[in-house]
Order: C-alpha cells, then structure tokens, then sequence
C-alpha cells in the first residue's frame, strides 16, 4: 500500500471518527427509534395483510423492501415506509380476482407511475392542500388509527349459522378485556413517564420491552396475555425476499385489467406521503422535497413488485413514533427496515411474544399526539368554512379514505375560495365631462365572480358611451372573458359603445389570444402600467 493511499485511508477514517463523535447522539436516537418503529411495524403489517388478502410473512418482507428503499431515496429523512391499509383496500379486490401474480405486476407499474409524477415535478402540486384539510386529515387518521386497534381485543370464534359453521370475530371475555385494556394504560403511563425521568431512550421502546417481559412473567404463572403470535393466528417468521418476475402473460388484455389499480394506487400511495411529509415538516420544522419522495415511494414500490411484495407508501402514525422517539435522518428507517426483517428471521421468538396491549398503548399515544386537540376550539376563531372544511375531512377520513378525504377537502376548499373571492368585485361609477360613463373595476373577473361583475353594470340607463377600467382588475379566465364580451354585446344591442381601458399587458394578451371568439373595443393607447404577473 503506498504512502499516498495510507495518508488517504487514515484521513477518511479520521473524518468518519469525527462525523460519529459529532453526530453520536443523532446516530443513537436514530438506532433506537428505528428499532421502536420496527417492533410497532408488525402487528400493523399483519393487520394490511389480512385486509389485502395475503398472508402475514408477505406484508412483512413488503415493510422491509419498501422501508428499505424508500429511507435510502427519500426525499424527507426520518418518514418511514411499509405497507399501508389505503394499498391494501385498492388492491383487495385485484387479488382476489386475479391473483398474486397480477398484483405483482400491478404494483411495478404503480411503481413507475409514481416515477414518472415525481420526474414530471407535479409533487409541487401537494401545496394547494390548505391547512384546514391538513386539520382534518390529522383528526381523522386519529380517529381511524383509534377505532383500528379495537379489534385486537377481537377474538375468532366459530358459530353455527343454519347448520354451517361460520367464524365470527367476537370480544373477549370481560375478564381478560379488563386486564387487556389495563395493561394498554400501563403502557400509556410508561411512555408519558419515561421521557420526565430519561431521554436517552425512546419511551415507546422502554414500554414494549418492559410489557413483553411481564408478558413473559404471567405465562410462567399460567396466565396468558394474547399477543402478536395470538393474533396473527400463526408464528411469524421468515427469510430474505426474492426476486421474482410477476408470471402474468402480458398482453393488452392484461394491461387494462392492471393500470386503473395501478394508477389509483399511484395517486393514493403519494396523497399518503405527501401529507406525511408535510405534518413531519410541521413538526420538525425542517422541509422535505416532494418530488424527490415521490421518485422514492416509486423506485421501492418498483422494486417491491420485483420482489413479491403488496405495495405501499408513508406511513404517517409510524412516521410519527419516529419522530417522537427522536429519529431524524434516514438511518431511522433504514435501521427500521432491516430490524424489521431481523426480528423476523432470528427474533421471532420474541416478537411473537410481544403482547398486543403494548402496541395498543403504543399506538393510543400516538393517537393522543396526532390529533390536534387546539382545532375543538376553532369554531368561533376561524373562518366557517375553514372549520367546515375540517369536519368534512375528518369525517370523509373515518368513513371512506385518506385519498378521498384530501381530494373532497380540496375541492371544497377550493369552492369556497371561488365565492369567497367572487363575492370581492365592485366598481367605483364616474360621470365624465363629455357624458360619457366609466366603471372602474376592482376584483378579479374570473368564473367565480361572473354574475356578480354582471351585476354591477346599469345597461339600459348609462349613456352613449361607456368605459370600463381595468387598473385596478385582472382578468384571470375564460369565464371573464366570456363575461366581458357578453356585457359588450348587451350595450351594443342598446346602440351603446363600451370602451375597455388600462388593461394589464397579461389580461391584454388574454384578449389577444381570443379575439376569433369574442368581440370587444379595447383602446390600446391606455394600457395600465400595473402589471399583475399571477394572471
């Protein structure tokens, strides 16, 4: 080895030495918190694959190649990745009429899909969600994720109905539902203790541990407090995916039946981390690249269809443990990841003795810290119709989707707006010396203002000559053309002459582009100075 390469070596090594002393702490908070996400990740995996239709070792190596890639890629440190309830609702149906191997398939071009939307930038597009759906989104995802762990206090139980056995889930017996929901509030008060005494460990990874040893404790005593095993139905454990071609033959007739999975999965999958991204924003006040996360869900979900996996995108309740127990980089996930697949192959032992109370105490806190208890009082301290906005997505959230919720939300908000603003337009009248009338607008004449901009114009009293002012409008759309042509038209049927006046140089062009399709006097000798680049 030359004394060049030696010198190099010995640098590198001290830099990467100084790097870990600097960021010792970071590195700590990011191992333990992967490893609290990672134990957090299995029960909820389970759950998507019975949901999906798959059995539970299947979404679990989903968790890790998507956990995997997606922190590698990611365009915000500190989200985590896995399969998700929303995929396994879309993609339900696809399997239990076509198959693993179609869904395979479907989740590659999904994949690509979302590729493609981060490629093209449209992840921009995430910031005309208003923050009253944020609200409400959060509200409901607390709600949903609630109401989810109930039914780990569900039991299968095989009835008769008209001679046929028939399993149903029913509660557990008081007694043990008592102890079960005792033990969720001891694993609450652990995790709300914990970090009062010591952060140097996340509480959520105390609490798991700590429940898990009583757990163990109990049973040697002849008491047996249900767990992950107990609900999975089956002991988990496995090895490494592999890669595997889905084994569909691919023709046209293949193509149709994939791609509207494929693309509602695409735009679910990244209404989902998009909307994570954000609430990690807010929380960590930081900020992540939309496009770039977008690239990243597609490449893991690409790359999860080649390796036999069910698809998935962020998931926000994880994403948030996360962030709680202090992870903050991407190592948080790739440590979640490959903890994940480790305690498969070589912990099972103990993951499957992991008593669900303790995750239902996980995800309770988690829950508590989710939603945002401030927005109760927001009645008479925002607008209406921000307050309604987030009722509708809280609610859209509970009964139907997250996807659903955010693009109802959306729209409404966006409604709102529309009138809102169109409600804003009015016009300062002048009588001129020479007899003439003017109208000076002030508003945006736009689709949402048309009938109101109609309103303000007196046709069949004005004078001979008429002008309207633009100085102090712009002219945003069609609609405003249309409406403005329409005014022109109703004068001249009255043999009045309508004059515009000191338009925009956009609203101008505006006017240009259209002139085949609408017919008024524009003189262009008093163009406004004020420009309005936004038209």
């Amino acid at each position: 080895m030359t004394e060049k390469l030696k010198r190099n070596l010995n640098n590198y090594i001290l830099k990467m030495t100084q790097l870990f002393s600097k960021n010792k702490q970071y590195i700590r908070n990011d191992i333990l918190s992967g490893l609290t996400v990672a134990l957090a990740l299995i029960p909820e995996s389970v759950a998507f694959a019975f949901v999906a239709g798959v059995s539970p070792i299947l979404s679990l190596q989903t968790a890790v190649v998507i956990g995997l890639v997606a922190a590698v890629i990611t365009g915000r440190p500190g989200m985590i990745s896995s399969s998700t309830a929303a995929i396994s609702v879309v993609f339900a149906s696809l399997i239990a009429q076509h198959g693993l191997e179609y869904l395979f398939a479907t989740v590659v071009l999904m994949g690509i899909i979302q590729v493609s939307i981060g490629l093209l930038k449209l992840g921009r597009f995430a910031r005309i969600i208003p923050y009253s759906v944020m609200l409400g989104f959060l509200n409901g995802l607390s709600i949903v994720m609630f109401l989810a762990q109930w039914s780990q206090f569900k039991v299968d139980t095989v009835v008769m109905v008209d001679g046929v056995e028939t399993v149903q889930q029913s509660w557990l017996p008081t007694g043990d539902f008592a102890i079960m929901l005792i033990f969720v509030a001891i694993t609450m008060a652990i995790i709300h203790f914990v970090p009062k005494m010591t952060k140097a460990v996340p509480s959520s990874l105390v609490a798991i541990v700590v429940m898990t040893l009583v757990a163990v404790i109990l049973g040697r005593f002849g008491y047996h407090l249900r767990n992950v095993q107990d609900f999975a139905g089956m002991e988990l454990s496995g090895g490494l995916p592999s890669f595997h071609i889905p084994q569909v033959a691919f023709s046209i007739d293949m193509f149709k039946i994939i791609l509207p999975y494929a693309i509602i999965g695409a735009l679910v999958g990244l209404t989902e981390a998009v909307l994570t991204l954000r609430v990690i924003d807010e929380m960590t006040d930081t900020k992540g690249n939309t496009n770039k996360e977008c690239i990243a869900q597609g490449i893991a979900n690409t790359v999860n269809g080649f390796f036999g996996g069910m698809g998935g995108d962020a998931m926000i309740g994880q994403s948030i443990i996360n962030i709680k127990s202090g992870g903050r980089t991407r190592l948080s996930g790739i440590v979640a990841a490959s903890a994940l697949m480790i305690f498969i192959m070589f912990a099972s032992s103990f993951v499957n003795a992991i008593p669900l109370a303790a995750l239902v105490g996980v995800m309770f806190m988690v829950v508590v810290g989710t939603f945002k208890w401030e927005s109760l009082r927001y009645g008479k301290k925002i607008p209406k119709q921000d307050f309604l906005v987030i009722i509708v997505v809280s609610a859209v959230t509970v009964f139907a989707d997250l996807a659903t919720a955010v693009i109802i939300g959306v729209i409404l908000s966006s409604l709102i707006f529309s009138w809102e603003k169109g409600k804003g337009i009015y016009a300062n009248v002048e009588n001129n010396k020479d007899g003439s009338r003017t109208y000076k607008i002030n508003g945006s004449v736009f689709f949402g203002s048309v009938l109101n901009f109609k309103e303000l114009f007196d046709i069949h009293n004005d004078p001979e000559e008429v002008i309207i002012d633009f100085k102090y409008a712009i002219v945003t759309d069609h609609s405003g053309i249309e409406a403005i042509h329409s005014i022109a038209e109703k004068y001249h049927l009255e043999g009045k002459k309508v004059t515009l006046i000191r338009l925009s140089k956009n609203c101008q062009s505006l006017f240009d582009n259209a002139q085949t399709i609408v017919n008024v006097n524009i003189d262009p000798t008093k163009e406004s100075k004020t420009l309005y680049p936004y038209v």
